[in-house]
């Protein structure tokens, strides 16, 4: 088992180290250039779409463009946010927060061009049932034609999101709870389940409503922990923003590895972090029902932003803020709880215990909605998804009590193979994406309140199954003014 671990996490070490970042990277520079910087341009009307479509009443499995967002939110903010930003200062220094920004702008192009393909190519729920299915397997079939590949990617992302990181998730909160508060872990697994089975059997829109109200209470809380550090520290946020600036641009430490560091640190944790490319945001962004594929693309090119400048964020100043991080001689959450404890007091501990819970359980629950997805476009059977659940449970459960070291490296391979997979299709059918913003660009041009989307100009219209003269819109349906 030891050699398995060791050659897994040897390819890993090619794949996410060289491999993968450049794929990444080169695509988000392509993306921002043939988009005119879509990202950049929109970003005020991608708040507004975020903020305009909050509070849309569903029901059954209907998801709205807010709710969208925050099933997306749910999953790609996980404890990697607390912990990973800390890691990555100590491995990097204080400049790798700098290019975590400037990738994190970058890929939020790629994270608007997988989310308006996934919308395009996106098909209503069998059955008659409200709702839509779409994400990577669903372009990479119907947009490209690869039955087999779509297929491979969706047992990929099942498993690697539903289960693997699941159980990942499950360990990381019985951990916390057990070192904050001394609970048995097997207790905390055998809860943890529970809450988890009674949200996830009651299918996507069960989750969705959850997510809807539990994102923006745990960013909530993560977000005004931060800045009330900032204001209580307000004279040494100039020394921090000079400290990351320097450090990002420190030309004399090239030759010593300092800068080369902290770009590749920065790189890879808003990489890591913000799943830009990684084919996992674009399932929930093809669940809402949105008036034009690229309302969903800006609305989740947001979620980038919100992932990296405002959490991954919150956790640097908390950091950097403090007297003297080096010193501790920590790194991870042990370093986040030590910082807290010389703002808040020895009650700090707790507090981040119980923001880990919080972020890993709404991550869970986000990750588990992937895994349906993709079932559903494997088979529309009952079983398989319902054995799917199950099998969900025992991971979460055996995750709490499990050491995961060869399961993780699993995982990181898995995902390697699904941003192969995943940033090649969408290059292929970027043009695809780009018409539908041109279409959006010139409706918003000529006074169109609300853009609605014919799938007539696209350059291929091939495997486009829902955007036609038949679902045409009422546009007082997605016009709350």
């Amino acid at each position: 088992m030891e050699t398995l671990n060791s050659i897994v996490s040897d390819i890993n070490g090619v794949l996410w180290s060289t491999v993968i970042i450049a794929l990444l990277v080169g695509a988000g520079f392509y993306f921002t250039f043939r988009t005119g910087a879509v990202q950049i341009r929109y970003i005020v009307d991608m708040f507004k779409l975020v903020v305009g479509t909050a509070g849309t009443k569903t029901e059954g499995n209907e998801v709205s463009p807010f709710q969208a967002f925050c099933v997306s939110t749910a999953s790609r903010v996980g404890v990697g946010n607390i912990a990973g930003i800390a890691i990555a200062i100590v491995a990097g220094g204080p400049g790798a927060i700098f290019w975590m920004w400037f990738i994190a702008i970058i890929g939020s192009a790629t994270g608007f061009v997988e989310s308006t393909l996934a919308q395009i190519y996106k098909v209503p729920r069998e059955n008659g049932e409200a709702g839509f299915r779409g994400g990577p397997a669903y372009y990479l079939k119907n947009g490209l034609g690869h039955g087999i590949w779509a297929a491979v990617f969706a047992i990929l992302i099942s498993v690697t999101y539903g289960m693997i990181y699941n159980s990942v998730q499950s360990n990381t909160i019985a951990l916390a709870l057990n070192t904050a508060f001394g609970v048995d872990r097997m207790v905390v697994g055998g809860v943890v389940t529970v809450l988890a089975l009674v949200i996830i059997w009651g299918g996507i829109g069960r989750i969705a409503r959850v997510t809807e109200w539990m994102v923006p209470l745990m960013a909530g809380i993560y977000l005004i922990t931060a800045i009330s550090i900032m204001v209580m520290n307000v004279t040494e946020l100039p020394r921090v923003f000079t400290v990351i600036f320097r450090d990002a641009f420190d030309i004399n430490a090239v030759f010593g590895g300092g800068m080369g560091a902290a770009i590749l640190t920065g790189f890879k944790r808003g990489l890591f972090s913000n799943e830009a490319g990684e084919g996992s945001v674009p399932n929930a962004a093809a669940s809402a029902d949105a008036s034009h594929p690229v309302v969903q693309g800006l609305i989740q090119s947001f979620g980038v932003y919100v992932d990296t400048l405002f959490i991954c964020s919150s956790s640097a100043f908390i950091v950097l803020l403090s007297e003297d991080y080096h010193a501790s001689g920590l790194t991870g959450i042990e370093l986040i709880q030590w910082d807290l404890a010389q703002y808040f007091g020895p009650y700090a501990p707790h507090l981040v215990s119980v923001l880990i819970f919080i972020f890993a359980f709404s991550s869970l629950i986000g990750n588990y909605y992937y895994g349906e997805i993709n079932i559903g476009h494997l088979t529309h059977k009952k079983w398989p998804l319902n054995l799917f659940r199950c099998l969900i449970g025992v991971m979460v459960f055996w995750g709490a009590m499990a050491d995961l070291p060869l399961v993780w490296n699993l995982a990181d391979l898995f995902m390697a193979f699904m941003v192969l997979t995943n940033v090649t299709a969408i290059l292929i059918l970027f043009p695809q994406a780009r018409a539908a913003l041109l279409d959006y660009e010139k409706q918003i041009k000529d006074g169109i309140k609300v853009p609605m989307f014919h799938r007539k100009v696209l350059p291929k219209e091939q495997g486009v199954y829902w955007w036609d003269d038949e679902n045409n819109y009422d546009e007082k349906k997605y016009n709350k003014s």
